[in-house]
């Protein structure tokens, strides 16, 4: 049985489903993504990644302001969708639209629930120091993904790995779990298990602020909050007071007594930073404000770093 999808999706991590869904038997009758947003210092509109596939595709295509308007929630009703399937649309569905579809709406979310509810689950989940994450396919409920759980698929994090490549992992991963998803329900067989709401934990939306690294903390939280906010917004500090980025470290064993945030030692492999209670953290690849990402030896070739530098003052 072929269902009618009204799809909901924006950025890349929902492209792996919209991709699966456009090659099964199921039918889109829409796919929904947020308008286009202005980028870069010429401020030039661009089109969101699911908009992209949707017009490669000839799909029904929908970019409304506001999910609340009632034209938009009566466009929804005429196309007499089955299912809503929602993947990182970036925005909360309200409850006049869950009730659009006859068998509702599910969600592709990239954590496993009821952690890291909101916003940013993988890289909370990095940020944290998690050693594992997963994807969690939900029915879409009142209260931010709190619904119930059809099913979840465990993925282990990398020590090194980055939000962005655990991402993108999970957004494949999730792709055909929502089709195992799909095949219950119209089998009739699929089972929905109530959360524990009381193991429920928050992910926030990340902020630019997010990103300015303490070298008071410790080799491992500085190493995760680098992994943790790449792609967006990215760790940094400052070196001789110009911001610098920060997209690659590794955790050094040996010990120091030297202050928080001074430069240890500087080779080709990286610059050497103490931080807390001891240890030390090595820069490997880095960029300037404005410039681009370089390794910590082409760094060092183009900036003066001395021994024994505090960095991070802005």
């Amino acid at each position: 049985m072929s269902l009618r999808i009204i799809f909901f999706g924006t950025p890349q991590f929902a492209i792996s489903t919209l991709d699966k869904l456009i090659e099964s038997e199921h039918e889109i009758v829409a796919v929904v993504t947020q308008p286009d947003r202005q980028k870069g210092r010429g401020q030039k509109f661009f089109n969101t990644p699911v908009k992209d596939l949707a017009l490669k595709n000839k799909l029904l295509l929908l970019q409304p302001d506001t999910l609340d308007d009632s034209n938009f929630a009566a466009h929804l009703s005429r196309l007499k969708p089955d299912i809503g399937v929602v993947a990182a649309y970036g925005k909360l569905i309200p409850d006049n639209l869950l009730s659009k579809p006859r068998l509702g709406m599910i969600n592709l979310h990239a954590s496993l629930l009821p952690k890291y509810r909101g916003a940013s689950p993988v890289h909370r989940a990095i940020l944290a120091g998690e050693d594992r994450t997963g994807v969690t396919i939900m029915r879409i409920a009142s209260k931010l993904d709190s619904g119930n759980i059809f099913a979840k698929t465990e993925r282990l994090i990398g020590t090194n790995e980055t939000s962005a490549e655990v991402e993108q992992d999970l957004s494949i991963i999730g792709s055909k779990l929502i089709l195992s998803v799909l095949r219950d329900i119209v089998a009739d067989i699929s089972v929905e298990t109530v959360q524990d709401h009381s193991q429920a934990t928050y992910a926030p939306r990340l902020t630019k602020t997010d990103g300015l690294i303490d070298w008071s903390s410790d080799a491992q939280t500085i190493h995760n909050q680098v992994r943790g906010l790449h792609p967006w917004p990215h760790a940094y500090t400052f070196i001789n007071r110009k911001r610098v980025i920060v997209l690659s470290t590794s955790v050094d064993t040996g010990k120091s007594d030297a202050p928080p945030g001074t430069v240890l030692s500087t080779s080709q492999t990286g610059i050497l930073v103490a931080v807390k209670n001891g240890s030390a953290v090595l820069l490997r690849e880095l960029q300037p404000e404005n410039k681009r990402v370089m390794s910590a030896k082409d760094f060092l070739a183009g900036h003066q770093v001395r021994l024994g530098t505090v960095i991070g003052i802005p």
